[in-house]
């Protein structure tokens, strides 16, 4: 099934119920994402359109199907849905869920959050476009003691990124290109209102770690590095992650029948990456690749 392209919507307008939330997948045993074991629930909804999103499918906010040819019987006449397809070819990608309904899913997993100081963390997409729900659904579960962590790039009224980031012990704070011309028009995002957000949450106490992906032809380079530094190091933070492009996100495309324009994009070499680790080290920073 052919997807169009998808129309972003701003998270300047667009709130989801604080009771119901969309989302396309629940990540058991990650070891990425925050500390220790996490459990991670990716959210439904994104208004950027950053050339390397490696999870396509998150990006409308509406439930979609999708089809796969290796499962395909070939059935005549076809129904094209998902609840009647007998091999399963037809996939119904995002489902809403209820604060109830999420709780009991992930507290599944509490001993591996308790043995490991793992935790929780909501993913996305864009997880400030359902922010009142992630609220209302951390603050139940730091009722149990449970870590809790979003994954955001920050671009959203402060007066829903704040309420949400109180009930976060890690807010994995996403820097990307920090010209504002070309964050607008390459990744449409408002630089000045995430950097400003980035501070008031440092400001505020919370425990935010700032991650920097490097992307050949927009952040992997020593100009972009050094806005990045330069920033930080005002506001007293002296820990970031950065996180080097890959080529995961492909074969999403191809299902989507999408087409995924970085596709000829090369890998960071270890030296790439070495380089702009070195950049922060001689700052004082404390590096780590992936997380």
């Amino acid at each position: 099934m052919t997807l169009s392209v998808v129309q972003r919507i701003s998270c300047n307008v667009v709130e989801a119920r604080a009771d119901m939330a969309r989302i396309f997948n629940i990540q058991r045993y990650s070891l990425n994402d925050g500390r220790g074991i996490r459990t991670v629930v990716f959210f439904k909804g994104c208004p950027h359109s950053c050339p390397w999103c490696a999870n396509p499918e998150s990006i409308s906010p509406k439930i979609e199907t999708v089809r796969r040819e290796s499962k395909c019987l070939h059935c005549a006449p076809c129904l094209r849905d998902a609840d009647e397809c007998p091999s399963g070819a037809f996939e119904r990608i995002g489902r809403d869920v209820t604060l109830d309904e999420l709780e009991h899913e992930v507290m599944k997993d509490d001993v591996f959050f308790r043995s490991s100081g793992g935790g929780v963390t909501l993913s996305g997409g864009e997880i400030l476009m359902q922010a009142s729900f992630a609220t209302h659904f951390f603050q139940r579960l730091r009722r149990y003691g449970v870590h809790t962590a979003i994954e955001t790039a920050g671009d959203a009224p402060l007066s829903r990124l704040l309420p949400l980031a109180r009930q976060c012990d890690e807010v994995l704070f996403d820097l990307k290109m920090m010209d504002p011309d070309q964050a607008r028009a390459s990744l449409a995002i408002n630089l000045p209102r995430v950097l400003d957000n980035f501070l008031q949450l440092v400001a505020a106490g919370v425990n935010v770690i700032p991650r920097i992906p490097l992307i050949p032809g927009y952040t992997l380079n020593d100009t972009n590095m050094a806005r990045v530094l330069a920033f930080l190091i005002p506001s007293g933070i002296r820990q970031l992650h950065l996180l080097p492009f890959h080529q995961y996100g492909e074969p999403k495309y191809r299902l989507l029948e999408q087409e995924w324009g970085m596709r000829q994009v090369t890998l960071p070499t270890e030296d790439e990456v070495a380089s702009m680790r070195q950049m922060a080290e001689r700052e004082g920073f404390q590096v780590t690749v992936g997380g």
